[in-house]
């Protein structure tokens, strides 16, 4: 088991492929702190981890809070002692022109896309270089790296910024043997809460043709990935990012 004795935070954790990333840790021997908005779905995610035989600790809070993720990072280092794998997976996609967002509607969107990984990071840093050894992963999107499509300048805007701030913690953290990677997500199988976010097409199947694999990708495989660049198995990559798109733009 890659993680026996590590503890893993997954913000995200309730659903779709912050679930999937939850229970692939727990599968590969790490405590899971799981954080969710909704408690239900948080508790029954831990639930399956222990289950594995692993401690959880679920936790109901909003992300894009730096109070809320103070209280998280507080609890989890009270439960666990330490935090060796910080998953970034929250983001919001809202699809629509620019201008037709309010600036409470963009502030929000980057509260969760982009401040939500600097709250946690920012939390757990002490720790991790004190240990001198971390790990984190930010899920950031396809649109991390292009904006080819109309409606989404705020989810491109965000997702740009995390992209640059995964990078800048590499530098900065580095030297502590931390390591900090994003994972730019394409197309895939979930279920989605909101579905009016999504341009016609999306919804409820993306068409395929523009994919070299023709096919949408599955949480598990996302999961996959991050346990790479969490794991020693990585160990020589920071600042850097993996494209699990299924070919989506080759080359970028």
């Amino acid at each position: 088991m890659r993680f026996k004795g590590k503890t893993a935070l997954i913000s995200g954790a309730g659903r779709n492929i912050g679930k999937a990333i939850a229970l692939a840790f727990a599968g590969e021997g790490a405590d899971v702190i799981l954080v969710a908005r909704t408690a239900d779905d948080v508790e029954k995610v831990a639930q399956e981890c222990i289950g594995m035989g692993v401690q959880a600790l679920p936790i109901a809070a909003d992300a894009g809070k730096h109070e809320d993720v103070e209280r998280v990072v507080q609890q989890g280092l009270q439960r666990f002692g330490k935090v060796d794998v910080l998953i970034s997976v929250v983001g919001l996609r809202p699809h629509r022109p620019f201008w037709q967002f309010s600036y409470d509607e963009w502030q929000q969107v980057f509260n969760v896309n982009v401040h939500s990984t600097f709250f946690f990071a920012k939390a757990l840093a002490p720790g991790m270089i004190e240990q001198r050894s971390g790990s984190i992963v930010a899920l950031g999107g396809m649109s991390s790296v292009t904006a080819m499509r109309p409606g989404i300048g705020a989810v491109a805007a965000s997702k740009h910024g995390l992209y640059g701030l995964i990078k800048a913690m590499a530098v900065d953290l580095g030297p502590y043997r931390i390591r900090a990677n994003l994972i730019a997500v394409g197309n895939i199988d979930t279920e989605r809460r909101n579905p009016e976010w999504y341009l016609p097409g999306e919804e409820p199947k993306p068409e395929h043709q523009h994919l070299a694999l023709r096919r949408d990708g599955y949480p598990q495989e996302i999961a996959n990935a991050a346990l790479f660049l969490a794991s020693d198995e990585a160990s020589y990559i920071t600042g850097d990012r993996i494209a699990c798109s299924g070919g989506r733009y080759p080359g970028m």
